[in-house]
C-alpha cells in the first residue's frame, strides 16, 4: 500500500476507519479508529478478512505499539435494533474517533458513507480497507475487539457457542437458538432471532380451537 494517502502526505494526521459486525445476529457492532505513522515497521497490515485469527492478533499488538492514536468504538445490540445496523456501525465509528487523544486531520471511512455529526473533514472510500493502510489497520483492530467481546459472551451464555461462530447464524448457531431461544445478546430485529421469537411468543398463547 506505498500509494496510500497516509504515505505520501507527510505531516498530516489521517485517521482509517472501519468496523466488524455488520453481518452477525448477535453481539455488538464494533469500529476502530487508527493513525498510522508515515514510517512504520509493521508488515502484512491487509483487509482483516484476509487474514487469520493469528495474524491478526499479533498485527493487532504491533499496530497499538506502533499508531500515533487508536481507539475502540462500540454500538449495542440494543443500539442495532432502535437505530439499524448502518446507523449503529456509524455510531460505533463516531465513538472510535472521538475516544482519539488527538484531533485527526482528515478521517477516511470504508464504505459509502460519511459519518453523522462528526465535526471533521471525512472522506468514504468504497473498499478503503483494501486501498489504504490506515483503514486496513482499523479493520484489523475492530475485528480482534469483537472477537474478544464475543469470547466474554461465550462465558456468559455458553449455551450458544458465541466462541466459535462469534454470533454469525451458522448452523450451530440457529440450533442453539431454536434450543434455547434468544438471549440479551442476542439482536431481535434481526430475521432469524424475530422469527424464533415470534414462534416461541405462539407458542405460549393457548390455541381456545
Amino acid at each position: 500500500m506505498e500509494d496510500t494517502l497516509h504515505a505520501t502526505i507527510e505531516g498530516m494526521w489521517l485517521a482509517g476507519v472501519d468496523e466488524a459486525g455488520r453481518g452477525p445476529i448477535a453481539g455488538p457492532v464494533v469500529a476502530a479508529c487508527v493513525v498510522l505513522p508515515p514510517h512504520h515497521s509493521i508488515v502484512g497490515i491487509a483487509d482483516s478478512k484476509r487474514l487469520s485469527a493469528v495474524q491478526r492478533e499479533q498485527l493487532s499488538t504491533q499496530i497499538q505499539l506502533e499508531a500515533i492514536a487508536w481507539a475502540i468504538g462500540v454500538a449495542s445490540p440494543r443500539e442495532i435494533e432502535r437505530w439499524n445496523i448502518l446507523q449503529a456501525s456509524l455510531l460505533a465509528m463516531r465513538r472510535a474517533v472521538l475516544r482519539l487523544h488527538i484531533t485527526p486531520h482528515q478521517v477516511l471511512i470504508d464504505g459509502k458513507f460519511c459519518i453523522p455529526n462528526l465535526r471533521l473533514p471525512q472522506r468514504a472510500v468504497v473498499g478503503g480497507d483494501a486501498s489504504e493502510e490506515c483503514i486496513a489497520a482499523a479493520s484489523i483492530l475492530a475485528k480482534v475487539a469483537r472477537d474478544r467481546i464475543m469470547r466474554e459472551l461465550d462465558r456468559l451464555y455458553p449455551q450458544y457457542g458465541f466462541g466459535q461462530h462469534k454470533g454469525y447464524p451458522t448452523p450451530l448457531h440457529l440450533e442453539r437458538l431454536a434450543q434455547y431461544g434468544a438471549c440479551p445478546a442476542h439482536r431481535r430485529t434481526y430475521a432469524p432471532v424475530a422469527q424464533m421469537r415470534l414462534l416461541t411468543t405462539c407458542a405460549e398463547v393457548p390455541n381456545d380451537g
